[in-house]
């Protein structure tokens, strides 16, 4: 991996932790995606234009068939990880979601996008994918499965923070062939994604109009910094993804992780942190090894 992709994953990765923070601490659903997106919508409104302008009319339905495939996996994924934080706790659903998206990501990037990995590089994603897993808690999560008032929610977490990872997989892999062999505008992908995603958006979230209007109110701070980092740490990642195999690109994204392992004991009262701090080094580890693989 160069320098600069490397400087874009690990710019891109504490954008990531950033506006998590926000969106965990805004306790939203449909409405919070349905305001973000809107904000997105505006605020990045000449960014698209400016790169959209001379292009989007020479796209086919190959390229507007991908982007809505994007767009649609990204919708699922999201829907997915909330229906699983309701189910389950945090704590299970989005590291077994996490450290399973890069290692299918990766898996996937091998075996249909053709790229190569070093042992290296192999190395690297497994200690991100145990790094993941140490920050969630380690083996905690298999002493919850052995309680039978806990066991029914561990399984849960597990099985939607599996389906999450597998989308996340999903959409890196539609997004990465995306830039890297139709060299479509990561920027285009991004904002015609959200574009696309809003007609799914709207019912749900308006069916009380009055609860959004509160929701408004009350979340419009956190949804703007989700509308204005989340689509730059995305851009950051796909433009990466053009510099460095995306087997590489996507498990280093997780060094998010090491950032969320960082802040989230003094911002969300988090603890756990003798395991935190194994998982923040395997991470690390991680990470550099996929920067010199």
């Amino acid at each position: 991996m160069s320098a600069t992709a490397f400087a874009l994953v690990i710019t891109a990765a504490l954008l990531h932790s950033i506006w998590n923070i926000a969106a965990k601490k805004a306790g939203g659903d449909d409405r919070f995606a349905l305001i973000a997106c809107v904000q997105l919508l505006v605020l990045w409104a000449p960014v698209g234009l400016w790169f959209g302008w001379g292009v989007l009319p020479g796209w086919h339905w190959r390229e507007w068939g991908v982007v809505l495939g994007s767009a649609v996996l990204h919708l699922v994924y999201f829907q997915t990880l909330l229906r699983g934080y309701r189910l389950s706790d945090l704590t299970v659903v989005y590291p077994v979601a996490r450290g399973t998206g890069p290692l299918l990501s990766s898996i996937g990037a091998v075996l249909l996008l053709g790229e190569a990995m070093s042992a290296v590089g192999v190395a690297g994603v497994a200690a991100v994918t145990f790094g993941v897993f140490f920050i969630a808690g380690g083996p905690a999560l298999w002493a919850k499965a052995h309680d039978p008032s806990q066991r029914a929610r561990v399984q849960a977490g597990l099985a939607y923070g599996a389906a999450t990872g597998a989308l996340i997989a999903g959409y890196t892999l539609v997004d990465g062939y995306a830039v890297k062999t139709m060299l479509l505008a990561p920027v285009l992908i991004d904002y015609i994604g959200n574009l696309f995603r809003l007609p799914f958006l709207l019912p749900a979230a308006l069916r009380d109009r009055r609860a959004f209007a509160q929701a408004w109110h009350a979340q419009w701070r956190y949804a703007l910094v989700v509308a204005v980092l989340g689509p730059l740490g995305y851009v950051l990642v796909l433009y990466a993804v053009r510099l460095a195999p995306l087997s590489h690109v996507a498990p280093a994204r997780e060094v998010s992780m090491l950032f969320a392992a960082l802040v989230g004991g003094r911002l969300l009262g988090e603890g756990e942190r003798g395991l935190r701090i194994v998982g923040a080094l395997c991470i690390g580890c991680g990470v550099a090894a996929l920067a010199l693989g």
